[in-house]
């Protein structure tokens, strides 16, 4: 039994019955009105790049990964957050997009540890993933600059660990938090670089409002917070789908 592979749209889907045709990459493609580009394109077989993208959560547009060209429009607008409309022609793999998600992840490499290959997360992580996507070799900013705030680890919930070193402060977590569990534990403290992820009042999981739903562990694209028996006996080998025993209505 290998692992139930869950196809991520990266945004909700729309429960509009009205339906628009767009071009993206030159192939026709018709979706409900208010579906995202990057729906639209995942539905039809292209992935585009994405970091703070989660078909369970609003779309944020923060990552700057998943920018796509649009004929007719300036820039380069984030798909996620950019709704399909009626003849709107969309290039999702071009030089100039290469260019910049490329530069994109550099930063997020440049601030991130360099411990992939002991990290709890290697071979699941989706920062791991997009950096390989994007085609990402060498960082030209080196690796001994400033690095993102740590204060140190959080082991104090018994069934996960937070390592602010490894937070690229996507938000996912604080998110799911809020939309999926509506918790609202979570929230992002300080701005600029100085942004980390912080549980009530900058207090431990344990001490804040946090249920230990798990959505936020669910939720983060890299090993900042990870549950304490991957980290003891490695990434699970199968899965199979079920209801949920934490709550009484499954």
């Amino acid at each position: 039994m290998s692992l139930v592979h869950e196809i991520d749209y990266g945004t909700p889907r729309s429960k509009v019955e009205k339906t628009v045709t767009l071009t993206i990459d030159g192939m026709s493609v018709t979706a409900p009105e208010g579906t995202s580009i990057m729906r639209a394109a995942m539905e039809m077989g292209t992935q585009i790049p994405k970091l703070c993208a989660s078909d369970m959560l609003d779309a944020f547009g923060s990552c700057r990964l998943c920018l796509v060209e649009i004929e007719g429009r300036a820039g380069t607008p984030a798909s996620c957050t950019t709704p399909v409309a009626a003849g709107m022609v969309v290039k999702t793999q071009t030089e100039r997009l290469q260019r910049i998600r490329k530069g994109v992840m550099e930063f997020y490499i440049s601030d991130h540890p360099l411990d992939c290959l002991t990290c709890s997360a290697n071979g699941d992580c989706e920062l791991q993933d997009m950096a390989g996507v994007v085609g990402l070799r060498d960082v030209r900013y080196g690796y001994a600059g400033e690095k993102h705030p740590n204060p140190g680890k959080d082991e104090s919930n018994p069934y996960f660990t937070y390592d602010p070193s490894k937070c690229i402060v996507c938000s996912r977590c604080v998110r799911a938090c809020e939309e999926v569990q509506g918790t609202f534990a979570l929230t992002i403290a300080g701005r600029g670089f100085a942004s980390v992820v912080s549980p009530g009042m900058q207090e431990s999981f344990l001490s804040s409002e946090c249920v230990s739903c798990g959505a936020c562990v669910q939720a983060c694209p890299t090993a900042t917070l990870n549950e304490k028996s991957v980290i003891a006996a490695g990434t699970p080998e199968h899965s199979v789908v079920t209801t949920c025993a934490y709550c009484g209505v499954g």
